[in-house]
């Protein structure tokens, strides 16, 4: 379960074989992702699909990373989805992240431009590369309190007659394992709804850094952007009537700055704990890219320290492995 919306769908596994129809790009937060990404676009005619939790949010750029110059490759701009979306102080999901994916995507392969997925959130990067639809779908209490009953082996079974279990994190949890049958339930009782998700067949490159050198390139960019005003950032979302408790639930930046604003910590204080906060955030994003290839996903690893010319060969290479999908195949 993701949230209060869970993930039913194909399993990445049914796919490897087949030629891929979209370019992930992910990474660890400061490992240059946008700027490489803007890059490989401008060389296979692509358009980049945002997969940041927090980019969505107008109004909150330095804090969230949106680097705009980094889409700007020799004079062109680069095409860029899902940045901009809402009002900052509004609440954004996966759910409506996916069915924003969806339109962006066929929107992209509409024009026949390659689509590059971008970001380093990993439930948004997982709720598209899972070719998962998440459904949103009410609880059924009846039902649950029905199924409570029954032994994890019928709940298997029950939930075996409804789709193909591809893998065994289907049935690994026994609440997920009940909520997907919920959901199953509630897709045959609704045939008019819309449950489909584009077949997504994904090219992974990761840009990759020694843990020493992450830490050194977090603290720089966290000093930059404190000179190229990311405190006034801030201060003007508050001055625009975004609640504190909003910008504190967006967490990092925007919960240690707005402590600061509201003298709840001095300067220092607030540069020392942010810079440590990011550095927990990173970690736990390589978490979850481990789990990621535990998990079958093949995420090919460039060094990051190679000259940007380097890191465009290496994935081209990979890329030209695994020849992209014809636009009028998809």
């Amino acid at each position: 379960m993701i949230g209060k919306y869970s993930a039913v769908g194909i399993g990445h596994s049914e796919l490897k074989n087949k030629k891929a129809n979209l370019i992930t790009v992910l990474g660890l937060t400061a490992t240059g992702k946008t700027s490489f990404a803007a890059n490989l676009s401008s060389i296979i005619n692509g358009e980049i699909i945002s997969a940041d939790s927090r980019q969505v949010y107008k109004g909150m750029n330095l804090g969230t990373g949106k680097d705009y110059e980094d889409y700007v490759v020799n004079g062109n701009a680069i095409p860029c989805h899902l940045i901009d979306l809402v009002e900052p102080g509004s609440e954004y999901n996966v759910y409506q992240y996916q069915n924003d994916f969806i339109r962006a995507y066929k929107d992209i392969i509409s024009r026949r431009k390659q689509a590059i997925l971008c970001g380093g959130t990993g439930m948004y990067l997982e709720a598209v590369l899972n070719g998962y639809k998440l459904a949103k779908v009410p609880e059924n209490a009846k039902l649950r309190e029905e199924l409570e009953k029954t032994s994890e082996e019928e709940l298997v079974q029950m939930l075996s007659k409804y789709r193909n279990l591809h893998n065994t994190t289907d049935s690994v949890h026994r609440k997920r394992t009940i909520r997907a049958i919920e959901i199953a339930k509630y897709e045959e009782e609704h045939p008019e709804l819309d449950w489909t998700f584009p077949e997504i067949n994904a090219i992974l490159l990761g840009i990759n850094y020694e843990r020493s050198i992450i830490r050194e390139r977090i603290t720089k960019r966290l000093k930059e952007r404190m000179e190229t005003g990311m405190v006034q950032e801030v201060e003007l979302l508050l001055k625009k009537g975004v609640e504190p408790e909003k910008l504190k639930f967006y967490g990092l930046e925007y919960k240690f700055l707005t402590m600061y604003l509201l003298g709840e910590l001095n300067h220092d204080e607030m540069v020392k704990l942010l810079n440590i906060a990011i550095h927990q955030f990173a970690k736990r994003q390589a978490t979850w890219f481990r789990r990621m290839e535990r998990n079958g996903f093949k995420i090919n690893w460039i060094d990051g320290t190679l000259p940007l010319e380097d890191k465009l060969k290496t994935a081209m290479k990979i890329i030209n492995k695994r020849v992209l999908k014809k636009h009028d195949d998809i």
